[in-house]
């Protein structure tokens, strides 16, 4: 079989396994746990699925809501921000800081500023300037990801 990597703009709500086979009218079956903890998700279809809930933690992200946009939903800065799990500063030379930033999903940012004069070295100023940029560049593809969610890839 091949392999494909995509993702959807889903709704989906907190709702134990039991509870959701009761939704649906179903029994549980005698080999699951009817109080595992999970999401019953929506997709753009309609199509309802119940996901346990380390799979959905796992492969969706909460969205900021925003009913001023057609999607319902945008990129926030809290969002930016959370996304980032470690931040690691470094001083390189006499002048220039290193900010390398490890990102939610494993994926690794590095970026660097410098100063002319090593006597104006601060690394906290470097650092910001650093973590602005490492910003920046996450908010685009964390809006490059929504788009994909949003309008599929074609």
């Amino acid at each position: 079989m091949d392999k494909y990597i995509g993702c959807k703009l889903i709704e989906a709500e907190p709702i134990n396994r039991g509870d959701y086979n009761k939704l649906r009218g179903w029994t549980v079956p005698a080999d699951e746990n009817p109080a595992d903890e999970g999401h019953m998700v929506v997709y753009p279809d309609g199509y309802r699925s119940w996901s346990p809930q380390d799979q959905f933690e796992k492969y969706y992200m909460k969205v900021t809501p925003n009913p001023k946009l057609k999607t319902g939903c945008s990129i926030s800065h809290e969002m930016v921000h959370g996304f980032i799990k470690e931040i690691r500063v470094f001083q390189l030379g006499e002048k220039t800081t290193v900010v390398w930033v490890t990102l939610a999903n494993g994926f690794e940012m590095i970026e660097s500023s410098a100063c002319v004069d090593p006597d104006n070295y601060d690394e906290a100023i470097g650092a910001e300037i650093c973590l602005a940029k490492i910003k920046d560049r996450l908010w685009n593809l964390l809006g490059f990801l929504l788009q994909t969610a949003v309008g599929g890839v074609k």
